[in-house]
């Protein structure tokens, strides 16, 4: 009489779900994607409550999403590059490019997108964030060197 062998299992319980189907990890798991998903729309929100019409921001020589081109001229004065194009629906965008000369061989850009006169997106071209101190002390606009 053969004895008749089972295969061994790392699971006493073969009913037990896994660790990531269980409710209380379920529960933690959906209820910081909640929590992240309505920081991500609230906290601009709130952002934009702080200061509304963006005086703070023109002060400080930043700019934020939804100001106008007026606002971001204020706050960073005039471009050196525009380009427009449209939309097949005939929305009107543009990319502004800034340029700031760190040395006569180094230059970073600064581009900025609008949608019908309303500031959508940006990013920076450089290899560290932009501190305060980064920013000059007059509005930056561009300068013709002798």
């Amino acid at each position: 009489m053969a004895a008749e062998s089972q295969p061994l299992s790392l699971h006493s319980d073969r009913n037990e779900p896994s660790f990531i189907r269980r409710r209380p990890v379920r529960i933690i798991i959906y209820t910081g994607l909640v929590l992240f998903a309505l920081m991500a729309v609230v906290w601009p929100m709130i952002v934009q409550l702080g200061d509304p019409d963006f005086r703070k921001h023109i002060e400080q020589h930043r700019v934020m999403v939804g100001m106008s081109k007026e606002q971001v001229l204020q706050a960073w004065g005039g471009p050196q590059t525009i380009n427009t194009t449209f939309t097949k629906d005939g929305i009107r965008q543009e990319e502004w490019i800034f340029e700031d000369w760190e040395s006569t061989s180094v230059v970073r850009h600064r581009y900025l997108y609008f949608e019908e006169g309303v500031l959508k997106g940006g990013w920076y071209e450089g290899s560290r964030e932009r501190q305060a101190r980064d920013f000059p002390t007059d509005k930056p606009h561009p300068k013709i060197q002798p």
